[in-house]
């Protein structure tokens, strides 16, 4: 499973992460997307992961994510129906060793996409020799285990073979990996179709635990997903476990004997079913199950940095995108308490400079463990001045938290008070076009704030040195003006190099105004 899916990841990978993100606009289509590419990619824990990078990414919102996750629950068991159909019905384990030779070839020798193929084709004749050895090797342990030695066919007993179909999974860390061999041990008759069901369905369970865990110390974002997929496992198994009797009971009714001639082909059938009938009965409610997981594990404090999920670092192109959103977040706050140490207090507050310190460094850390492979084309460009962007709000940054006096001399001070009502109007420009993505007009209006401010700097400084020599003010108030223009010049300049490199980033991802 591990060859096959990895093979199939390298074979579709990037192409599969476009499609699920142009194709995910509600929770339907997410649902919809999230099966057809766990059933490509035979791995729902790899669709998940997916699924919480892009959310981190700010690609998907959490409620379309939700979609994603639901519907890789069905895609899932395809590699259970490929088991019965394929393995058991038409036993290709034998069949299959030529095309495990022309894929180990095709790995090693082969050029551009023949080396995924072959690692595709390779794993999945791999699956069909497993399951053949698996066979035979069931049936030589029917004396240790068979259905009388296993708990009997109660609730409790349910529930226990439910716990071991979950140990199962965490061990073998693939619950279609369990599927088929709980397949397996069914076909040989090592369990019946009772124990068997319950079983598999403490696999769904279980498959869950590894993306719990690996949501530990993670963004919020990915904790949410996590948490939400461990909560609709388990409501989809309760389900499940009452559904057992009366789909044997319908088996049954219908045709008499059949169930236990095609166990394992009943097995897949009800594997699926209960997975498709759990996502038609939450996905009309996927917004209030959102809401209850956000009240849940709620948001505490500014998100600055809650995008920069560690899981993303596998995947520079998602990693750089939630960097892009950490920026984002990061610039308007600090834009707008430049506006309020300004004296502009239009929807504008003082931030926490030190919160904002924290998030900027935690940014630059993040950024620092993104690697992009060769030094050159767009997602180089785009590593580049995302570097430069946030070396200016460093910049920024310290202007605000080390010069603040200075911005309250510019204030007070007549013949400044006009370039702080540009650079407070500027921002607001700036934050505005932001909104709406008119990246470039950013740059050009922040450029001629800074080239304004710039060209008045030698006027301004000629003209306060020659009162400061006439005695017309003293010399530190003087000094003090000084230290303010210098002080609007390079607020000027930063903004204005920030809207410049931003404008760089959306364009090396293909966002033009």
């Amino acid at each position: 499973m591990i060859v096959m899916t990895d093979g199939l990841r390298e074979l579709a990978g990037a192409a599969l992460r476009a499609r699920l993100i142009r194709i995910t606009r509600s929770p339907l289509s997410g649902a919809l997307s999230g099966a057809t590419t766990t059933a490509i990619l035979q791995s729902s824990s790899a669709t998940t992961v997916m699924a919480v990078g892009f959310v981190s990414a700010g690609l998907l919102t959490f409620p379309q994510a939700l979609g994603v996750i639901f519907g890789a629950n069905i895609g899932t068991t395809i590699t259970g129906w490929m088991v019965a159909l394929l393995g058991f019905k038409l036993k290709l384990g034998l069949f299959v060793l030529p095309l495990i030779l022309i894929g180990a070839i095709m790995r090693l020798f082969g050029h551009g996409r023949l080396p995924s193929i072959g690692y595709a084709m390779a794993g999945f004749g791999l699956l069909f020799v497993g399951i053949t050895f698996m066979q035979q090797g069931m049936g030589g342990i029917s004396e240790f285990i068979s259905p009388e030695n296993m708990p009997p066919d109660t609730l409790i007993g349910r529930l226990q073979l439910v716990l071991l179909g979950m140990l199962i999974t965490v061990i073998t860390q693939s619950s279609s990996a369990g599927v088929a061999v709980t397949l397996t041990a069914l076909y040989a008759g090592d369990i019946n179709f009772h124990q068997a069901a319950a079983i598999v369905i403490g696999m769904d369970v279980g498959t869950t635990i590894k993306a719990l865990i690996a949501t530990i110390g993670s963004s919020i974002d990915s904790r949410r997903t996590g948490t939400s997929h461990v909560i609709y496992n388990f409501f989809t198994a309760i389900g499940a476990l009452l559904l057992i009797t009366p789909y044997v009971f319908l088996w049954e009714s219908i045709a008499p004997g059949e169930l236990a001639t095609n166990a394992e082909i009943a097995l897949v059938a009800f594997h699926t079913m209960f997975n498709t009938l759990g996502v038609i009965i939450v996905l009309p409610f996927t917004s209030q199950f959102a809401h209850f997981i956000e009240r849940i594990i709620p948001d505490k404090g500014p998100a600055y940095t809650s995008k920069l999920d560690r899981a993303l670092l596998n995947n520079p192109d998602l990693a750089l995108k939630a960097v892009q959103e950490s920026i984002h977040s990061e610039l308007i706050p600090l834009l707008k308490h430049i506006n309020a140490i300004l004296g502009n207090y239009q929807n504008v507050s003082r931030i926490n400079l030190e919160e904002l310190h924290i998030a900027l460094d935690r940014t630059q850390d993040f950024v620092d463990q993104i690697q992009v492979g060769k030094k050159k084309g767009l997602e180089w460009d785009r590593l580049i001045a995302i570097i430069h962007t946030l070396d200016h709000m460093q910049r920024l940054h310290e202007r605000c938290e080390e010069d603040e006096d200075r911005a309250n001399v510019a204030v007070k001070t007549v013949e400044l008070k006009e370039y702080c009502q540009l650079i407070t109007e500027t921002n607001i420009q700036v934050i505005d076009l932001f909104e709406e993505k008119q990246w470039n007009e950013a740059a050009r209006i922040a450029e001629n704030t800074y080239e304004s401010i710039r060209m008045q700097i030698d006027p301004l400084r000629e003209s306060m040195m020659t009162r400061v020599g006439s005695g017309e003010i003293d010399v530190p108030t003087g000094t003090g003006k000084l230290e303010a223009i210098r002080w609007l010049r390079r607020v000027s300049k930063h903004v204005a190099r920030i809207t410049h490199h931003y404008e760089e980033i959306m364009m090396s991802v293909g966002q033009k105004p």
